[in-house]
């Protein structure tokens, strides 16, 4: 039974959570840069079983595509492409920065941590879509 893995994707970088083995709960995994995206996927894939990718879905708040929703859809392409037996899911990304954001605050960190930290957001984001993609489960 493979794991779930959730992307964020970003136009420099972007956030990648994944999936405790009985597929419970998401967990922040690694912060890429965005160009290197697909390389750290195919490494990945090679050491951990992962049976579903949940791609972040980018949505405006009235439902309209926005400036990063034909990049993810080109993302999905690639993906469908270079690994066939993976099943590809989108999912509803709205909202999921600023509970990130929330989050980190929560959890104690500086504003001048998270301005320095912004691959944790990323991250934090992608646990968000992946555990919201879970709880549909």
């Amino acid at each position: 039974m493979g794991r779930v893995i959730a992307i964020d994707l970003g136009t420099k970088r972007t956030g990648i959570a994944v999936t405790d083995a009985l597929k419970i709960l998401a967990n922040p995994l690694e912060t890429v840069e965005t160009p290197k995206l697909m390389d750290f996927l195919a490494d990945y894939f090679k050491k951990e079983d992962v049976e579903t990718i949940v791609l972040g879905y980018p949505k405006s708040l009235d439902g309209s595509d926005n400036e990063m929703t034909p990049r993810v859809i080109s993302l999905k392409d690639r993906l469908s492409k270079m690994f066939p037996d993976k099943k590809l899911v989108l999912e509803d990304e709205r909202f999921t920065s600023k509970m990130a954001m929330q989050s980190m605050i929560t959890m104690g960190s500086k504003k001048k941590d998270r301005k320095e930290k912004a691959g944790n957001l990323d991250k934090i984001s992608a646990a968000i879509i992946l555990q919201s993609y879970l709880e549909q489960l």
